[in-house]
């Protein structure tokens, strides 16, 4: 069990190199963050959809943090390795006005208060008609702080992680994050019980969790220049593992120009691959993904590529 732990009050509502960590540790060390759910409490499980009406958008995905992790430095890269994930037996969905990729034709508030069967892993989303969502939680938030001086705000992605919403940053999965800034400066929050790819309508279902995560400082990936993670075995192959490599940028072309020659570097260290083999590779093998489509103004496009392609890669990538 970790000694290592983050209050939920210990929060914020940026990105910034110049925010006090909370927390310092050193590399390989396990921190458990208790993590409320991205309206910052504003609401609950008795809440209406007069809520949403007042809600105020800016307090919300904060997160907890940061944590100051030694030795890392930049040009270094942050393992996060997820390592339990445990959702409230509770969450919810909204529509918000001027939020979602459709947001010009669903104009008018909606809320949807969930009931989380934690032990069974589901949630029904009409349990008339039997429809029910299984649950897979993530934190929606994982970042480090960006170089740059200034506040960000903690609605966008960015190459340092952030608000990058990916479905697949489930238990058992580990992402890379690109450290820009002496300790990361490491903050997680926003927790999900579950997700499509793109989140569109602007949430998924949102809820507090409790999230235990492993921080490594790893000096010998230096292809890291936006987030890369490596799946848990997921879809249904169940045998199946996945490393993505992502981009991210307001222009989606450019986010997908930029996953793709990631993952031709990445192909390029880890298995030694020259610059045309592995683009052809990633035609034939690779996945393209819309992770994140509306926490503007960037996107997150990822390209993914099944473990059992890459054959055996060294553990120094991995």
């Amino acid at each position: 069990m970790s000694i290592h732990s983050v209050k939920q009050s210990q929060c914020h509502l940026a990105w910034d190199n110049s925010i006090a960590p909370v927390l310092r540790i050193q590399s390989g060390e396990t921190v458990t963050f208790d993590c409320g759910d991205a309206s910052n409490g504003q609401i609950t499980p008795t809440s209406t959809v007069e809520t949403i009406k007042s809600i105020v958008f800016s307090q919300f995905d904060q997160v907890n943090g940061p944590v100051f992790v030694e030795g890392a430095v930049p040009g270094d890269t942050l393992q996060v390795d997820v390592l339990r994930v445990e959702p409230a037996s509770w969450g919810w969905t909204a529509l918000i006005s001027g939020f979602g990729l459709l947001a010009d034709e669903f104009n008018e508030p909606a809320l949807k208060i969930w009931e989380l069967d934690t032990k069974g892993g589901f949630a029904y989303f009409d349990a008339a008609k039997t429809m029910r969502i299984p649950l897979r939680p993530f934190a929606g938030e994982m970042g480090v702080a960006p170089g740059k001086a200034g506040a960000f705000s903690t609605i966008p992605p960015y190459a340092t992680g952030g608000n990058i919403d990916t479905k697949h940053l489930s238990a058992g999965s580990t992402l890379f994050l690109p450290v820009e800034v002496e300790g990361a400066l490491f903050s997680i929050g926003d927790g999900h019980a579950a997700q499509g790819d793109g989140e569109v309508c602007g949430t998924a279902i949102e809820t507090p969790m409790t999230v235990a995560v492993r921080l490594t400082v790893r000096k010998d990936r230096p292809y890291t220049k936006t987030p890369h993670f490596r799946t848990p075995k997921i879809g249904a192959a169940a045998d199946q593992e996945y490393y993505c490599t992502t981009g991210v940028d307001a222009d989606m072309r450019e986010a997908t120009r930029a996953a793709v020659r990631n993952m031709i570097a990445f192909l390029g260290a880890a298995r030694g691959l020259s610059r045309v083999d592995a683009y052809m590779l990633c035609s034939i093998a690779g996945d393209l993904r819309l992770h994140e489509v509306v926490d503007m103004p960037n996107y997150v496009v990822g390209m993914m590529i099944p473990k059992s392609v890459l054959g055996p890669v060294e553990n120094a990538h991995f």
